[in-house]
């Protein structure tokens, strides 16, 4: 009795085991075939790449395969008791709306686009398979409403490309679109689609399904999301540094150099780095590498002018309307003006610059208009954030400092405002990288040449006794700057011959400089942080 009670025990123990391991296998695969999806797009595999000898499609044909046969197999063992799986007796109603959802969209596409049906024959057949799919998923038993849809969905896919009906060649021509997706991305984009159905399945198979499968699986939605987001984010930024990287480090050098000190009339060993088209202006001249240096102080000089206008107002506005004024209609009616400055299209803040801001500025574009109109493009989002941050600092901060005997402002100032500076930094960092990259308002308030010089702003300040006292011509002069710089080469190709590959290195730097903003203002963040923490 007792062994027979062991042997039993170490059966079910290795079915669970067996059911863990092909779950686990199936979430990998999952994971594997979005990611040569992205390979794809990206343009790092092609369609005559080649795996271990197979072609790319028949790799994906493989990878569906195994996918499918994969989740079929452990709906089926699940079904006739081969896993010992605990699955509710109906599916939820989220499941089979939406394998029914995707049922109507398949269908659609393929009786209309396919077959050419009008939407007379299309609209009525899509509509009733998917209320068949939706249907049959919520009356079938959790783990076969969850693993057979998409098994069969993969075994379909890999059907088709085996079968060479989506093959290279293959292209899809949707009737009244001017566009055509060509089979090497279509199969990528369904096999995608298809890693993604399999790791969710796989997810909730790998805790026996019911309401820790559940749980299971969406957490892998989520998981897989944030796994997305970096993707594109990687995607952006490994094409964009591909296609620009080349260019922007043309005649990229490091040597030792003499460097001369004028006071000591010495040289000293000095690391030379050369890099032309960070460090050069645009000449049109052939035997020069056309750069992009003015183009990257001026993007300089009109961030740093936009947050020097923008942030203090929009912090003092967030500690006044948090810490003075009354909660009433006035706040109310500032949150909703804030979030409609922040929804308002950016062409907007531009044409009222150059409705407004230009003729009162000498009536020409120039440096200080740009920098007032992203400086009000920038309030909103910090005034919101700001704004957040104060409110989230407790009320016992404010309440020992005040059982003290400090007064309301010196709180505000030692108190409420460094605990709240990292939530505050974070808006200045979102609103940095939205202004940074802007066009339209540039285009219309300060746009400059391609030859423009570099402004000199801080050698540009001239003191005197009569009024205004300051002038700075620097900011009264135009400027270029890179995304200007970007639109004006690639989209009018005005630097030449080679305004595509000029346009791409233009990108790329934009891309540093950006993500340079970024690392000075987490950095700064970060100091705050642990400041704050001591």
């Amino acid at each position: 009795m007792s062994s027979t009670f062991e042997r039993d025990t170490a059966l079910v123990d290795g079915e669970k085991s067996i059911l863990e391991w092909l779950s686990y296998g199936i979430v990998a695969l999952g994971i594997v075939t979005p990611l040569l999806t992205a390979t794809t797009f990206l343009r790092e595999t092609t369609e005559g790449t080649s795996l271990v000898g197979i072609g790319l499609l028949d790799v994906f044909a493989l990878l569906t395969a195994l996918i499918g046969f994969g989740v079929l197999g452990i709906g089926v063992g699940s079904w006739s008791g081969r896993f010992e799986t605990t699955p509710d007796e109906r599916t939820g109603a989220v499941t089979g709306v939406g394998f029914g959802i995707v049922a109507l969209v398949v269908t659609g596409l393929t009786v209309s686009q396919t077959f050419g049906f009008g939407a007379v024959v299309w609209v009525p057949v899509a509509v009733v398979v998917g209320a068949l799919v939706a249907v049959g998923v919520l009356a079938a038993r959790e783990d076969l409403g969850t693993t057979v849809p998409v098994g069969l969905f993969a075994l379909g896919l890999t059907g088709l490309v085996l079968g060479d009906v989506l093959t290279v060649s293959w292209s899809w021509e949707p009737t009244g679109l001017s566009a055509a997706f060509p089979g090497y991305l279509v199969v990528p984009a369904l096999a995608g689609v298809t890693g993604l159905l399999g790791a969710w399945a796989g997810s909730l198979a790998s805790e026996g399904f019911g309401s820790r499968g559940r749980q299971r699986g969406a957490f892998a939605l989520i998981g897989l999301s944030a796994i997305a987001m970096l993707a594109v984010l990687a995607m952006l930024l490994l094409f964009i540094g591909r296609q620009g990287f080349g260019y922007a480090f043309s005649e990229f050098s490091v040597g030792i150099g003499p460097a001369v000190i004028p006071m000591l009339n010495a040289e000293i060993p000095f690391v030379r780095i050369q890099m032309p088209f960070v460090t050069n202006g645009y000449t049109f001249r052939p035997d020069e590498i056309n750069g992009v240096f003015p183009a990257v102080v001026g993007t300089f000089w009109v961030v740093v002018g936009a947050v020097l206008v923008g942030v203090p107002l929009a912090v003092a506005a967030a500690v006044f309307l948090t810490e003075y004024a009354e909660q009433g209609w006035f706040t109310q009616v500032v949150e909703v003006a804030t979030n409609g400055l922040w929804s308002t299209p950016s062409v907007v803040f531009g044409l009222f610059g150059y409705a407004f801001l230009v003729p009162r500025l000498g009536n020409d574009t120039s440096l200080l208009a740009g920098m007032l109109v992203l400086g009000f493009m920038l309030i909103p989002l910090v005034l919101i954030t700001s704004r957040e941050a104060v409110l989230a600092v407790p009320d016992e901060y404010r309440d020992a400092s005040a059982a003290l005997g400090v007064s309301q402002w010196e709180t505000i100032k030692s108190v409420v405002l460094p605990a709240a500076m990292p939530g505050i930094l974070t808006g200045v960092i979102l609103g940095v990288g939205r202004i940074a990259g802007e066009t339209a308002p540039i285009l219309l308030v300060m746009a400059g040449g391609l030859r423009d010089s570099a402004p000199k702003v801080l050698g540009a300040f001239e003191f005197s006794s009569v009024p205004p006292f300051v002038t700075n011509d620097a900011l009264l002069a135009s400027a270029p700057t890179l995304p200007y710089q970007l639109y004006a080469s690639i989209t009018a190709g005005v630097s030449g011959e080679n305004a595509e590959a000029f346009g791409w290195g233009t990108a790329f730097v934009l891309l540093l400089v950006v993500l340079s903003f970024y690392a000075v203002g987490i950095g700064t963040r970060i100091y705050f942080r642990r400041k704050l923490q001591q």
